[in-house]
């Protein structure tokens, strides 16, 4: 079982910047590729960023592309997500994933096997 923390999520105004953390203590944490997924109220549960093992590999939702960024810091076994130009329509619960599989551009929540417990972020307009 892996447990992740994930912390940063609050309230900004639209234009604004969040960075939210997701530690996993206690693991060999680069064995685990890492995403973010958010969840709107009423919508499903979709795809914003994911990071290779290694940190090398970055993909991210066209929705959110040039504006956030994923990285990694495996030394501190936490995963980032930098949230710049935040808009509105990026309010959400955003949870952090983990798996050990070695697929790259892993984009369906169906494929990570451990997830946090999410953390609000509210955007104002």
């Amino acid at each position: 079982q892996v447990q992740l923390v994930e912390s940063g999520g609050g309230l900004v105004q639209a234009g604004g910047s969040l960075r939210l953390s997701c530690a996993a203590p206690g693991r060999p944490f680069s064995s685990y590729k890492m995403g973010w997924f958010r969840q709107a109220p009423g919508k499903e549960r979709e795809f914003v960023a994911t990071i290779s093992k290694s940190g090398v590999g970055r993909y991210y939702a066209d929705s959110v592309k040039g504006r956030f960024t994923i990285s990694r810091d495996n030394a501190k076994n936490t995963v980032y997500l930098q949230m710049d130009s935040l808009k509105p329509e990026d309010t959400a619960v955003y949870y952090c994933a983990a798996d050990p599989s070695d697929k790259i551009r892993a984009t369906r929540w169906q494929e990570y096997n451990y997830w946090g417990q999410g953390t609000q972020v509210t955007v104002s307009s």
